[in-house]
């Protein structure tokens, strides 16, 4: 795989889990999420 690519995926992943940790227990659940969903989710966007 291209290391640029790793790259970006891991920075998107970082973002992801930042963004994501940020918000309150409340509106995660307004959008259907717990915090045990955040690293999958962000995961995701590292395949």
């Amino acid at each position: 795989m291209n290391p640029l690519r790793i790259a970006k995926n891991w920075i998107s992943y970082r973002r992801t889990l930042n963004e994501l940790g940020n918000l309150s227990n409340h509106t995660l659940s307004d959008i259907g999420l717990t915090r045990y969903d955040i690293r999958d989710i962000a995961s995701r966007s590292f395949r």
